[in-house]
């Protein structure tokens, strides 16, 4: 684009302005802030914790939860994860671009990778925990993707989560157990069902 041309900006916390482009050069230029078109909107307070699998299934999974509506995004690295490292920044980049094509005026900050056990181990006793166990497909289990916010969810790795990992989220006083219905679901599905369900029921979209 070049001088006079029109943009819609935002910046994750004033909302959305119509600017004007003032200068425009190869490596840098200047708009002029006329109007503000939509005031600022937030998602809910819900975290999702994913363990990352293959790359475009990881691009995925960042790219739906933004357009879902999230606060954060937290890779894990679970007893079963298939990957041992990301690239934060390129995920991050991937999160912002997600956010420009679906009209969102906040983009969620993707973490670096962090162990889970040692994630739970100072979760905060205020945050519900959304765990989606796939030990539980076709169980009684709830389906219905409770606890409000502040809240988090949880889904596993291809290989799904240990005993040990099982044991020591059931043991905390914050998670509440689901089922994703009665089939087990892909770790990409499973993070756009539980984010869907729980977003009917607490979040924004109820």
């Amino acid at each position: 684009m070049s001088a006079g041309g029109r943009v819609l900006l935002f910046n994750g916390s004033d909302g959305e302005w119509l600017a004007e482009i003032t200068e425009a050069g190869k490596k840098a230029g200047t708009a002029t802030c006329e109007a503000q078109t939509r005031p600022q909107a937030m998602p809910p307070d819900l975290w999702l914790l994913f363990a990352p699998i293959k790359k475009a299934r990881t691009d995925f999974i960042v790219e739906k939860a933004v357009e879902l509506g999230v606060r954060r995004i937290v890779p894990v690295q679970t007893r079963f994860t298939n990957s041992e490292r990301i690239r934060q920044d390129r995920l991050q980049a991937h999160a912002l671009e997600a956010a420009e094509q679906c009209g969102a005026l906040f983009v969620p900050e993707v973490t670096e990778l962090h162990r889970l056990d040692r994630l739970i181990d100072d979760w905060p006793g205020d945050r519900g925990l959304l765990f989606c166990d796939e030990a539980e497909a076709g169980s009684r289990a709830a389906t219905l993707a409770g606890p409000p916010a502040p809240a988090a969810v949880l889904v596993g790795p291809e290989g799904g989560f240990s005993d040990a990992e099982r044991a020591r989220l059931g043991d905390m006083a914050q998670t509440r157990v689901i089922a994703l219905g009665p089939r087990i679901l892909r770790a990409d599905t499973a993070a756009v069902a539980a984010l869907t369900l729980w977003q009917a029921e607490n979040g924004d979209w109820a």
